[in-house]
């Protein structure tokens, strides 16, 4: 399948409705599609998790064979103390298997986050979310600045990944610039897997 995976967490929105717009610039590659997944949150008790597959609402949780499958991998989550969540995160710490095995080895990704304030620690956030990745061996993409919303945004937007501003456009209403850059963001990860897979 020439799919990418846009793996996300969000408690408010925000990140979600950057994920979707991902997932609408992986569809405008040729050939290519998105599977949208998330994370479920931490709880306390195993007993709390009745069906981790199956979500309330939203898209379905993901597994590591959701990893495996897709073709790259475009990775958001809000932005906690200038650092990934914690699901995304507890999420990514049990994927050694997959690192041992190589399978995500030469696999295009990029990050996207979101934050309450501008300067609520988006970089460090997009930071630490490619250190697992680079750990597994995949091209990290970002946005260049040849993207004019770098250079014009007034919110959210980042050469390190696609990024939200809450309290400048509020919690899931995306500026027409995040927009783009999180299309953008989805749309370079889909053409390098794109690009990648024929010359294999």
């Amino acid at each position: 399948m020439n799919e990418i995976l846009v793996l996300y967490y969000s408690r408010q929105g925000s990140t979600a409705a950057l994920a979707r717009q991902v997932c609408r610039g992986v569809e405008s590659v040729a050939g290519m599609q998105a599977r949208l997944r998330t994370v479920p949150q931490l709880t306390t008790t195993i007993a709390e998790r009745v069906d981790p597959t199956v979500p309330d609402e939203g898209p379905p949780y993901a597994t590591h064979d959701d990893l495996v499958a897709c073709q790259g991998l475009v990775l958001g989550s809000p932005t906690r103390f200038g650092n990934m969540a914690a699901p995304l995160k507890f999420f990514l710490d049990g994927t050694s298997a997959l690192w041992l095995s190589g399978a995500l080895v030469n696999k295009p990704a990029g990050v996207f986050t979101s934050t309450q304030t501008l300067h609520g620690g988006q970089e460090t956030t997009l930071l630490s979310m490619m250190l697992p990745l680079l750990h597994h061996g995949m091209y990290l993409v970002g946005l260049p600045y040849t993207m004019r919303g770098l250079t014009e945004t007034r919110s959210g937007g980042s050469p390190y990944g696609a990024s939200h501003v809450a309290n400048v456009s509020g919690q899931g209403e995306l500026s027409a610039t995040e927009q783009d850059l999180a299309r953008a963001l989805g749309e370079r990860v889909a053409a390098l897997a794109s690009l990648l897979r024929s010359r294999a």
